[in-house]
C-alpha cells in the first residue's frame, strides 16, 4: 500500500481573492474525513507540474543518489520545493499547493515576492482555516522560492498562521537576492525566471501538460508573447533601475518585528549568494519567541525529502499544529551540523545561540609585503595591486598549529583605492590541506562550494550604524559615495556565516577580486541547469551595472601599519 491509497485530491480549487480574482490550488486531504491541520505553499512554479518532468534533470539526480527516499510513497504528487502529500496526508495533514497570481493555472499580474501576492498569500492562509476539513491551525513548509514567501506572509501576521518552516529561505531580498553588497547578482536571476517561472507562466501556451488535469500546467488560457510580457513585471530590469534599497525593495522584505509566529529556520551552511544569509538573519532579528534555527549540508533540495530532515519538520508541526507533546519545545535553538574536510560526514551539535556562547572572536591581518595572514598586528604599511576584472590576489596563512573549529558570521575590515571611481570587492574565503587540496563543499547548486564569501561595491560603503554589528556591518545603501581616483577609503565588507573544523597543518586563504571568483579549472560538466566554478549560478555579470569604464580600473589593497586590514573570524573554543 503506497501513502496515495490515503488521500482524497481536490483539484484546481478556487480561492477568492479581495479584488474579484480566484487562484487555483490544489487539496490532498485524508481519506477518514477528519479536519486536520493544514501545510500549504504559494508560489510561482505551478502546482500541476511534477517534478520529475519540469525539473528532470534535478529529479533524476535526487532518485539515483537516493534510491530510497520517502519509503512508503509512490512519490507520483511530488512538486518542485513543497512536500510530498503521500508523507503526510497519512500523518493526519492537510497538503495545499496555491498557485501564485500570474502563474500556473491562477490568472493576473505575475510579480514575484510583490505585496499584492503576499496580501493573496495572507487570504488563502485564512481560508484554507475555515474550510470543513482544516482544524483552523495552519502551517507552512517549504523550499526557497517558498520559503522566502513565509517571511513574507507571517509578518502579515494572518489570525489562523501558527508556525512556519523557510527551508533555505532568502529574507532580505536587496542583500540576497538582487544586489550583493550593492552589486547586482543577475545571471542567477535571468536563467531562473525565464526557466523555472516564465515557463509556466499563465496563458503560456508552451507550458508542459498538467497529467491529473489532462490540460496545460499554466491553465486553458492562450496568451500571446505581448500579451504575456505585458502581463508580467521583470526582476532583472526592476533590480537595475534601482540600485539603492529604497521602498520597492522594503516592500518585498519581511518586517523582522512583525514575525511572532514559531519558526523553524533551516540554513544551507553552502548556500553563498542567494539563502543562507536570510536564515540566520531572521533567526537573530524576528521577533518569535519560539525558534530554532537548524542548519545542514548538501544540495539545496536534498535534506528536506530525507529521513532526518523530515522527521525534524514532522517533530516540529506535530508540537505546533497537532499539539503532541514530542519534546519539541525542550530542543535547544540552535541544531549545527560540523563539517569537516573532504568528508560527507556531519556531527550534530546543539547550541543555545547564535553567534555559539563559545565563540573567541580573533583577528588575522593582511600583509600585502607577503601576501600572509598573522594571527598578530602587522607592524608595516605595504600595498598590493591587481587588474580589476582580470588579476585576483590571495592571502594565506601559516600552517595550523592546532585543530581550529570557525562557525558564525564573519566581518573583513579592508583598506583600498581604485584607479577609477568605484571598485567592486568579491571575498571568498577558502582553506587548503597540507597537500594544497582546497577544502570545499557540495554546495546548494554548485558541488564545490567555498568556505563562504562576501561582496561590497566601494560606492556603498556606508554603514547603518544602527544595525551594524561587530562581527556584521550593514550597510545603508541608501546613496552613492563615488571614489577620487587613489585615493585610500576604509571599508567593511559582511562575509556570510560558515562552519568548518580544520585539522591542523591545514592553512587559511582569503581570494580577492574584482569579479565573481571562479576556479582557474576548465568548465566542469553542467551541474543540471548550471555551470559551477566555485560560486555556482550566482554570478554579477550585466554590462550596465558593471560597465568596463569604472570596473574595470586597478585596486590596490592596503595592509599593515596604520592601514590594519583584517578579518574578524568566529573561533570556538569548547573545553
Amino acid at each position: 500500500m503506497t501513502g496515495a491509497e490515503h488521500l482524497i485530491v481536490d483539484r484546481d480549487v478556487s480561492i477568492p481573492m479581495d479584488d474579484g480574482i480566484s487562484l487555483k490550488c490544489d487539496v490532498f486531504r485524508p481519506r477518514d474525513g477528519r479536519p486536520a491541520p493544514v501545510i500549504m505553499t504559494l508560489g510561482p512554479y505551478a502546482k500541476g507540474a511534477p517534478f520529475s518532468v519540469q525539473f528532470a534533470p534535478q529529479w533524476q539526480r535526487l532518485i539515483e543518489t537516493h534510491p530510497d527516499m520517502l519509503p512508503g510513497s509512490s512519490r507520483q504528487f511530488m512538486n518542485w520545493e513543497t512536500v510530498d502529500p503521500e508523507m503526510w496526508v497519512p500523518s493526519g495533514y492537510v497538503c495545499i499547493r496555491v498557485d501564485s497570481r500570474g502563474a500556473g493555472r491562477s490568472p493576473g499580474r505575475l510579480d514575484i515576492w510583490s505585496p499584492r501576492e503576499i496580501t493573496d498569500y495572507h487570504d488563502a492562509i485564512e481560508w484554507a482555516a475555515v474550510q470543513h476539513w482544516s482544524t483552523g491551525k495552519v502551517g507552512l513548509n517549504g523550499i526557497s522560492y517558498y520559503a522566502i514567501t513565509q517571511w513574507l506572509v507571517a509578518a502579515t501576521q494572518p489570525p489562523h498562521l501558527t508556525c512556519i518552516i523557510p527551508w533555505e529561505g532568502a529574507s532580505n531580498l536587496y542583500r540576497e537576492f538582487a544586489r550583493h553588497g550593492g552589486i547586482q547578482s543577475n545571471d542567477f536571476v535571468e536563467t531562473w525566471f525565464t526557466r523555472q517561472v516564465l515557463s509556466v507562466q499563465h496563458g503560456n501556451p508552451k507550458s508542459i501538460l498538467d497529467p491529473w488535469l489532462n490540460e496545460p500546467v499554466s491553465g486553458p488560457t492562450i496568451l500571446s508573447e505581448e500579451q504575456l510580457r505585458q502581463n508580467r513585471a521583470d526582476p532583472v530590469q526592476d533590480v537595475l533601475q534601482r540600485p539603492l534599497e529604497d521602498e520597492w525593495y522594503r516592500a518585498r522584505s519581511p518586517d523582522f518585528s512583525k514575525i511572532k509566529v514559531p519558526f523553524l529556520s533551516a540554513a544551507s551552511l553552502a548556500g553563498h549568494g542567494l539563502h543562507a544569509r536570510g536564515n540566520f538573519e531572521a533567526f537573530t532579528q524576528a521577533a518569535s519567541t519560539q525558534k530554532w534555527l537548524e542548519t545542514h549540508v548538501g544540495r539545496h533540495e536534498e535534506l528536506f525529502y530525507l529521513e532526518h530532515g523530515r522527521a525534524l519538520q514532522q517533530r516540529f508541526l506535530d508540537y505546533f499544529l497537532k499539539g503532541l507533546e514530542n519534546g519539541w519545545d525542550k530542543e535547544p535553538p540552535v541544531l549545527l551540523s560540523l563539517r569537516r574536510p573532504f568528508t560527507t560526514d556531519v556531527e550534530l551539535r546543539k547550541e543555545l545561540s547564535w553567534p555559539l556562547p563559545a565563540t573567541k572572536w580573533t583577528n588575522t591581518y593582511l600583509d600585502s609585503s607577503s601576501l600572509q595572514l598573522s594571527w598578530n598586528p602587522v607592524p608595516t604599511s605595504s600595498n598590493t595591486s591587481f587588474k580589476a576584472l582580470e588579476e585576483t590576489v590571495t592571502f594565506r596563512s601559516t600552517p595550523l598549529s592546532h585543530k581550529m573549529e570557525v562557525t558564525g558570521p564573519l566581518a573583513l575590515k579592508l583598506y583600498a583605492s581604485s584607479t577609477t571611481t568605484d571598485l567592486d570587492l568579491f571575498v571568498t574565503i577558502q582553506a587548503f590541506s597540507p597537500d594544497g587540496r582546497e577544502v570545499d563543499f557540495q554546495g546548494t547548486v554548485d558541488p564545490h562550494t567555498p568556505l563562504s564569501q562576501g561582496w561590497l561595491r566601494a560606492s556603498h560603503r556606508k554603514l547603518d550604524p544602527q544595525k551594524t554589528l561587530p562581527y556584521r556591518p550593514y550597510h545603508s545603501h541608501d546613496e552613492l559615495q563615488p571614489l577620487t581616483p587613489g585615493e585610500i577609503y576604509e571599508l567593511d565588507i559582511e562575509v556570510w556565516p560558515m562552519s568548518v573544523i580544520l585539522p591542523a597543518g591545514f592553512h587559511w586563504a582569503i581570494h580577492f577580486g574584482g569579479k565573481d571568483f571562479e576556479r582557474p579549472l576548465p568548465p566542469e560538466v553542467p551541474n543540471e541547469a548550471w555551470i559551477s566554478r566555485g560560486s555556482g549560478p550566482f554570478l554579477h555579470t550585466h554590462e550596465q551595472d558593471r560597465p568596463k569604464s569604472i570596473f574595470g580600473g586597478t585596486t590596490t589593497l592596503y595592509t599593515g601599519g596604520e592601514w590594519e586590514s583584517r578579518l574578524y573570524l568566529p573561533v570556538i573554543e569548547k573545553k
